[in-house]
């Protein structure tokens, strides 16, 4: 039997690596596989060849084959860096996968496990033939405290390097997700909209995000907010020093642990014409005592609101509400238990008692997530009016 267990960690086991396991269920023998792989390790299939496993690897998706006897692992040789888990026969010789280039949409593959041979059984990218889609590079500085940050820039197809562009900054939750490559990257933002329109936009892998090992995903521990903020600031400067970026002409947006830093910039900072919280974290001790996550709170800030609410307030946006000067876009849905709808209130009710432009959108019936069509579309809308009246000025 094939397992995966964070052993007896109750503490950090948001941010530290899975481990994998192998139990030989006549003997009752359990052996620990990939000890030395540094990211966590998402079992696809166990065959004849091996474990099929899949993995983040800074900003590549990558397929990987683990020997279930020595538990060493290698990376299966697709020739995609974004290859996302599928499907292997039993006996381990053909392997269906998702995959892609960064530049289009996934599509489905077959493959030989040995000697890769890629055969599209899809055409996914059909129906955007023609279509003005993102152009990503990835970019990388040095954040505040010298730690190395990697993010996901987009740039409009008919870029000219003499103009400096608006730029808008999305944010990804977790803390461990991770931003890749995309032809049509938006959820609740309109990215594809954005940069057609005429602006950059930059997608951070801040200190947390999967795909850069245990130790980066460890980096915002006790550091919630404040390192995160760096690394986004960081990055900001890093495209402005480059002239590309409109430095008047700039906004933050983000979704969940996202929406979160974006509420910390907010109340933090002025280096943004307007920001957008999406299912945000105000208050950690609000947070706290609603989530239906408890563990993560005491995992990351390594403590209670009663033991150390020094940290709690440290982290938290509403701390430094009499800094704000931001105007402030908040999206919620009415029943998130993940991050429960007090911290829009919250924020909210700060932002107007300092005389800030904030505005409340709460959808209806909805959770952490605006999963319904015509309300991702009101979602993005909301979004889309939102920076066009604060950074295009209409």
């Amino acid at each position: 039997m094939l397992f995966t267990s964070a052993e007896s960690d109750t503490t950090a086991y948001f941010y530290k690596n899975n481990k994998l396991f192998r139990l030989n269920l006549a003997t009752g023998r359990q052996q620990r596989l990939g000890a030395d792989f540094d990211e966590n390790l998402l079992p696809i299939r166990w065959t004849a060849a091996g474990i099929f496993a899949s993995a983040s690897v800074r900003t590549d998706q990558q397929i990987f084959l683990i020997d279930p006897i020595t538990g060493k692992v290698n990376r299966w040789a697709s020739p995609l860096p974004l290859s996302f888990a599928g499907s292997v026969t039993p006996k381990g010789d053909v392997l269906a996968f998702s995959g892609t280039d960064g530049k289009g949409l996934s599509e489905i593959y077959l493959s030989p496990t040995v000697s890769p041979s890629l055969k599209k059984i899809t055409r996914m990218n059909d129906q955007i033939q023609g279509w003005a889609v993102a152009q990503s590079e990835v970019v990388r500085w040095k954040s505040q405290d010298g730690a190395s940050i990697e993010g996901v820039l987009h740039k409009p197809q008919n870029y000219d390097p003499t103009v400096q562009y608006p730029l808008l900054v999305v944010i990804h939750g977790g803390p461990t997700g991770v931003d890749q490559p995309g032809a049509l990257p938006g959820s609740v933002y309109p990215i594809v909209q954005w940069l057609n329109k005429g602006a950059l936009v930059l997608r951070v892998n801040y200190r947390g995000s999967a795909g850069y090992g245990e130790a980066f995903r460890s980096l915002n521990v006790r550091n919630l907010g404040v390192g995160d903020a760096w690394d986004v600031l960081s990055g900001v400067d890093h495209l402005i020093g480059t002239g590309m970026v409109d430095s008047t002409r700039m906004g933050c947006m983000g979704w969940s642990q996202g929406g979160y830093i974006s509420a910390f910039l907010t109340t933090t900072s002025n280096r943004f014409k307007a920001i957008s919280v999406g299912a945000g974290i105000s208050n950690w001790m609000t947070y706290y005592v609603n989530t239906d996550i408890h563990p993560f709170t005491r995992q990351y800030l390594k403590a209670t609101p009663w033991s150390d609410p020094e940290i709690y307030a440290k982290t938290s946006p509403m701390t430094y509400i009499n800094q704000a000067s931001t105007p402030t876009l908040i999206q919620h849905g009415e029943f998130d238990r993940r991050v429960p709808i007090p911290n829009a209130y919250e924020l909210l009710q700060g932002l107007q008692d300092r005389g800030v432009p904030a505005k409340l959108i709460v959808y209806k019936g909805f959770g952490h997530g605006i999963t319904k069509p015509k309300e991702r579309l009101a979602a993005v809308t909301h979004n889309w009016e939102w920076f066009g009246e604060y950074v295009w000025g209409r």
